[in-house]
């Protein structure tokens, strides 16, 4: 699968997506310029009749990558139009934020004028997500708000599944099943 190149208009509005080919072809001739290098978009210099077709948006939200596919619905059938993986920083964030953690409680712990500790004193707001995964809800908008913006999506959906592990590898398991695993009964910590 080869990605389109996102096309707008000179008045920034969005038009389908064309082949690099094209794209390629009027840069070289001087009918367009390039406006942006990820997602590659290329603006026109003269204006051009609007056709659509029906574009959606999927994403498949996962721990560390998101993916997103543009796909459209033609005469053919499905067919995906642009794709991508977004890399989630979860694990630098959550690492930032016990080095800094650390770093003031060790700040406390020096002999020096005294730093209280003020970890106590905070209510976290309803809604609150961890810093790492509010940066992963926060990067996948504003991906689909670019990719609304340079495209005409008509359609938007995200795949939320869940897994059932234990019921994948035995599907006989029932009830207190669960709870004794492949480990119940040993000893996991020293006394």
């Amino acid at each position: 699968m080869s990605n389109r190149v996102f096309v707008l208009n000179p008045d920034k509005t969005p038009l389908m997506p064309c082949t690099a080919k094209r794209a390629r072809k009027m840069l070289e001739a001087g009918k367009a310029a390039i406006w942006r290098r990820y997602p590659f978009t290329i603006i026109l210099k003269s204006e051009a009749a609007k056709q659509s077709q029906p574009l959606a948006l999927k994403l498949d939200p996962g721990s560390k990558t998101t993916g997103m596919a543009l796909v459209m619905e033609g005469k053919t059938g499905r067919q995906v139009v642009w794709g991508a993986e977004l890399q989630h920083r979860g694990r630098a964030i959550r690492d930032a934020l016990t080095s800094r953690r650390q770093l003031r409680s060790s700040r406390r712990s020096r002999k020096l004028r005294h730093r209280p500790a003020r970890f106590l004193n905070r209510t976290k707001p309803t809604g609150w997500l961890p810093p790492s995964l509010m940066h992963r809800v926060l990067t996948v908008i504003s991906w689909a708000k670019r990719l609304d913006r340079f495209t005409m999506l008509n359609s938007f959906s995200m795949e939320l599944v869940s897994f059932d592990t234990q019921k994948m590898m035995n599907p006989d398991i029932q009830r207190q099943d669960y709870q004794r695993g492949t480990l119940f009964g040993t000893e996991v910590r020293p006394i």
